[in-house]
């Protein structure tokens, strides 16, 4: 019955690159939502010190109540300001470690398990959260968001890994936008929903993790029974997709057709690097907002839990809209040859660099105005969402062959702000002030605009020659190159020696397509 239910959506409405890209989207959905919750979390598990009480800060924003935790409404935990700080970033830890042999893995064997096992441990770690805490402590906290960590940190190479095989250079910036687009949307649910779980439950805080772990043990069986590796491996795909893809990115055998990685090309490559520092940048400014916000909506704005849930995932729903419109509109303006792949990516970063910037620094300095501060960090935060058709999918321009573990080598790399950003804000903060955090938002400022001058620089949306490093040994150089079709003058991308000229690809969910 399965199989025959398998085979009916094969030969349906819907493509299954699309299933593909649906369930990847999920995947970092469920992958944000477990990472983030703690961050709302934590601002009603720990004592509460109020500022205004303490004097600390004389231009502390009025509350009448800034906790409405029906459960705990004091707190349980007695952490300072440093120690929550360790405990938000000791996600990281882990986090790095294992992006680089995911990466590699997904590569060689295929993303699905690579990707699937990944979330699936961190779920399992989501669900002990709340006995690590009650009962361990911070230690145990700590230890558990470690493992967590290391679930998590194969998902985007694994990700990128299986674009690679179901993604046409043509739908690139769209179907890449929608997927990665769920860091956005695992970021919303996580923190608007653990809001309401916080005031509403019988059990407060703990339901967080226990929701968001069974929701992730869920998308794992799911994805599981769907999914597979590649085109070549899928039982029930369409002859019609499969040619389709077969011929706009070429059937490679993981295990025969890719060699080894290469690895001195690729350090001594600029436009890598390029990628690398922007990649730095939005991790730098995302990662201080999506795992310090909260606390800042709680000890300066003083808002109460159940706003404090739904005003910081307000920011992020625009960022999903922005991400999905700026996608369509830089797949338009590359496949009707408008602007260059190189071009467009340099102009999508640099606005979800200097806009954000811009943005955190205005509400930084519009005080106790709520309705202000939460517009412009909305504003701000929202037009971040360029990131994605710029430097996000840029590991994909510059080497399809080689997609997991460049993602491994680049997010891994900018991963490691997550170890130190939230230890820098409690560092910065620890009396919450204004000021404090000022002074917090002026580094993201000047993180954003150093790495993106050096991406416009180096950066670079062409096919790289260490892509195909057999090519390149035989001395043929146009597997390495981004070269024009004379008679249509629209770009042409190369791998292993095959073409495809791009062309205008009505995105629908038909097969035939």
């Amino acid at each position: 019955m399965l199989t025959g239910w398998k085979e009916r959506l094969a030969k349906g409405c819907i493509a299954q690159r699309y299933v593909v890209a649906i369930m990847g989207f999920l995947a970092i959905a469920n992958a944000y939502t477990m990472r983030i919750c703690l961050s709302t979390a934590i601002t009603e598990m720990v004592v509460h010190r109020d500022r205004n009480e303490s004097h600390l800060d004389p231009d502390a924003c009025p509350s009448s109540s800034v906790s409405n935790n029906k459960h705990e409404p004091h707190g349980r935990f007695d952490w300072d300001e440093e120690t929550q700080g360790l405990i938000l970033s000791s996600f990281f830890w882990g986090y790095v470690i294992t992006h680089l042999p995911g990466g590699m893995l997904a590569e060689k064997f295929g993303g699905k398990y690579a990707l699937g096992l990944g979330i699936l441990s961190t779920a399992i770690f989501t669900l002990l959260t709340p006995l690590a805490a009650i009962h361990g402590g911070a230690g145990w906290l700590i230890a558990v968001r470690f493992i967590e960590g290391l679930g998590e940190g194969s998902t985007f190479p694994a990700i990128n890994a299986i674009l690679a095989h179901w993604v046409p250079p043509q739908q690139r910036g769209i179907l890449g936008s929608f997927v990665f687009a769920g860091s956005q949307i695992g970021t919303v649910v996580g923190t608007a929903l653990s809001g309401v779980l916080i005031q509403y439950s019988s059990i407060g805080w703990p339901s967080v993790f226990y929701l968001f772990g069974a929701l992730g043990v869920l998308w794992f069986i799911a994805w599981t029974l769907l999914c597979y590796n590649d085109p070549q491996s899928h039982p029930f795909i369409s002859d019609e997709e499969k040619t389709f893809l077969e011929k706009s990115i070429g059937g490679i055998d993981n295990k025969k057709d890719v060699p080894p990685v290469p690895w001195r090309e690729m350090a001594k490559s600029v436009p890598l690097w390029g990628l690398i520092f922007a990649q730095i940048g939005h991790d730098w400014g995302f990662f201080t907002l999506v795992t310090d916000l909260p606390k800042y909506f709680k000890d300066v704005m003083r808002f109460n839990i159940f706003e404090n849930g739904f005003l910081t995932a307000l920011p992020y729903v625009v960022m999903w809209l922005c991400s999905m419109g700026s996608g369509w509109l830089c797949d338009h303006l590359i496949t009707w040859g408008y602007i260059s792949t190189t071009v467009a990516r340099k102009i999508f970063t640099t606005i979800a660099s200097v806009g954000p910037g811009i943005g955190i620094i205005a509400a930084s300095y519009a005080g106790c105005d709520r309705t202000s501060v939460v517009a412009l960090l909305t504003l701000g935060t929202g037009l971040m969402g360029t990131f994605y058709p710029g430097m996000k999918v840029n590991a994909l321009d510059l080497s399809p062959n080689y997609a997991g573990t460049l993602m491994a080598i680049v997010n891994g790399i900018g991963a490691l702000t997550g170890i130190v950003t939230p230890y820098l804000v409690g560092v910065l903060t620890p009396d919450s002030t204004i000021l404090q955090w000022r002074e917090v938002f002026w580094i993201v400022f000047g993180v954003f605009l150093v790495t993106n001058l050096l991406f416009i620089f180096m950066g670079s949306g062409e096919l790289q020659p260490w892509n195909n490093p057999l090519t390149m040994k035989q001395g043929t150089e146009e597997a390495g190159k981004s070269e024009t079709s004379s008679k249509t003058g629209k770009p042409i991308e190369i791998y292993h020696n095959k073409t495809l000229t791009l062309k205008k690809v009505d995105i629908c969910l038909n097969t035939s397509c």
